[in-house]
């Protein structure tokens, strides 16, 4: 049996854009719980149904403004179905003026799932689930999986197979992503095809920002997308 050993023709979006949405009222929350050294996050209601803060709004805001004078400018966009990314979308649809661009909702752009470790600071975690924190130390985080939730390889699973539709679908497209912090962070170690020690020494150097842009553009030399904007806050 022969078998075509030439490369694969595979196509791919030529410019994208990954932004974390805007500062929601959990994160008012986590940071409150931290300064005072509580044990738990203090929110009401579903973590997936968290609005933005004001904060988070002005952001939005800035975002969309930023867009309105770029070129050139998304043509679809797709954001997690959290109230706070879909929030953060329309915003920034509505500010940037774009025409006729689709907002999409895709769940494998949502936030990773913590579950045991919901409404828990690093120290609230320790106490609670001692075992449990023993075991992420042992395997770090990017291995680590909580009992029914996942781990950032997990998150990199469902970020491949979302990948892997838009570049069947939409590659002729200018694709704006609106998501969360880990999420952003797995999206680069996929395009970029970095190891686990890569990737979490980017994350241990800085936070994704709220209302922070990432960028890329396809480089034909190359053949591959290059970073263009990283963690980018637009005035």
């Amino acid at each position: 049996m022969n078998f075509d050993l030439r490369p694969s023709t595979f196509d791919q979006p030529r410019l994208l854009w990954l932004i974390r949405h805007g500062e929601s009222l959990a994160n008012i929350a986590r940071q409150k719980a931290i300064a005072k050294n509580l044990p738990t996050i203090d929110f009401e209601g579903r973590e997936m149904d968290i609005p933005l803060s004001e904060v988070g709004i002005a952001q939005s805001v800035s975002v969309g403004r930023w867009f309105k004078f770029q070129s050139p400018k998304p043509t679809l966009i797709f954001a997690s179905p959290y109230l706070r990314t879909a929030e953060s979308a329309r915003l920034i649809n509505l500010n940037a003026k774009f025409k006729n661009v689709e907002i999409i909702h895709d769940e494998r752009i949502r936030e990773r799932e913590l579950i045991i470790f919901d409404r828990l600071t690093w120290l609230g975690a320790t106490q609670k689930y001692p075992e449990e924190c023993a075991k992420r130390e042992l395997l770090g985080k990017f291995y680590y999986r909580p009992p029914s939730g996942e781990s950032w390889a997990d998150v990199a699973l469902r970020i491949r197979s979302f990948w892997r539709d838009l570049c069947l679908n939409y590659s002729d497209e200018r694709i704006l992503i609106v998501t969360h912090e880990v999420v952003i962070r797995v999206f680069r170690y996929v395009l970029e095809r970095m190891t686990e020690q890569e990737i979490l020494a980017i994350d241990k150097a800085s936070d994704v920002e709220n209302g922070a842009i990432t960028s890329y553009e396809f480089d034909e030399e190359r053949n591959k997308l290059s970073l263009k904007l990283d963690n980018y806050l637009p005035l």
